[in-house]
């Protein structure tokens, strides 16, 4: 049976780490995604806000999640990924800017990851096509930062991840970075061939593939073993929910919204062995405290029935 792990925010907070990393292994759940990029939100970011938490230096951040670490190991919960802050590039902030999250968020980001003995780290590529008029110039920008942070990968034993992102046109959505599974398996193959390292992956995220009508099994199956992580969670195929799966239906006759079979059955064919993990931390708050256990332990279940699934034969 296939690992299970949940997005680490709202479900653990920073002042009762014990109950919360102990509800998840109740619930469970073997692993956790810890949502770092929650400590300089992409709202800020994109309002070019930023706030003096990485400011610290590694061996003060280290200090700060060392209670984490204590109490993920103690619960049994292994840190098995976790999000970079994004966007990393605002083309419309000033070098200083940019720099800051290049040159100091990033690399301590990748010093905390290690620390935590984390494997993943999920990166969003840079959202520039529509400012350099095509998806190869975008991706350029993109590639030469994970050539900045690859040599600190390869040293770190750390795997970055690129995902698979929409982009907002006006009132549309559209495809945006890491959109097309055989060029991204291109490039992730070119550059771990440059650094004779694995030092860069994929993460397929479910509700974005949605989003955008993708073949799940298709794109799974092109990725194949370069597919290392997942964020998986549910819309209605208009806006990025972050739901429990089977959450939506397309018509009255409740046909999923989302192409669960088709995500079941591009696993099962790569033989995928990592862990089925849900970023779900936004419905957590849809919830009263209340409930808050009961909806962690139905998506605990739903990854259970995902892992039957994928296990077995056909």
């Amino acid at each position: 049976m296939l690992k299970i792990g949940v997005q680490s925010q709202n479900a653990i907070e920073d002042n009762c780490l014990e109950v919360g990393f102990n509800m998840l292994r109740e619930a469970g759940f073997d692993c956790v995604d810890f949502s770092l990029h929650s400590y300089l939100s992409n709202k800020d970011i994109y309002r070019g806000r930023l706030n003096d938490f990485f400011d610290k230096s590694t061996s003060d951040l280290e200090k700060y999640f060392m209670p984490h670490k204590f109490a993920a190991k103690s619960a049994g919960i292994a840190i098995h990924q976790m999000h970079m802050p994004y966007p990393m590039y605002i083309p419309k902030a000033d070098t200083a800017f940019n720099d800051y999250l290049m040159k100091n968020v990033a690399p301590k980001s990748l010093q905390v990851c290690s620390f935590l003995e984390c494997k993943y780290i999920v990166i969003h590529g840079f959202k520039l096509a529509k400012y350099l008029g095509s998806e190869e110039a975008e991706w350029q920008y993109t590639e030469g930062f994970i050539n900045s942070i690859a040599p600190q990968l390869k040293e770190l034993g750390i795997v970055v991840c690129i995902e698979n992102i929409y982009e907002n046109v006006g009132a549309h959505i559209i495809e945006g970075p890491c959109c097309n599974a055989r060029k991204a398996a291109e490039r992730i193959d070119r550059l771990n061939d440059k650094y004779k390292a694995e030092v860069v992956g994929f993460c397929f995220d479910t509700g974005h593939a949605n989003l955008l009508g993708f073949d799940f099994e298709r794109f799974i199956t092109t990725l194949g073993n370069r597919l290392k992580v997942l964020h998986i969670h549910d819309n209605d195929g208009v806006r990025d929910l972050h739901q429990i799966p089977f959450t939506f239906s397309r018509a009255r006759e409740n046909h999923t919204s989302t192409d669960w079979a088709g995500f079941i059955e591009g696993l099962r064919k790569i033989k995928f062995d990592g862990v089925l993990n849900f970023e779900t931390g936004p419905v957590l708050n849809s919830f009263p405290p209340e409930l808050k256990r009961s909806a962690i332990e139905m998506i605990a279940n739903i990854g259970k029935y995902f892992s039957s699934e994928i296990s077995k034969t056909r």
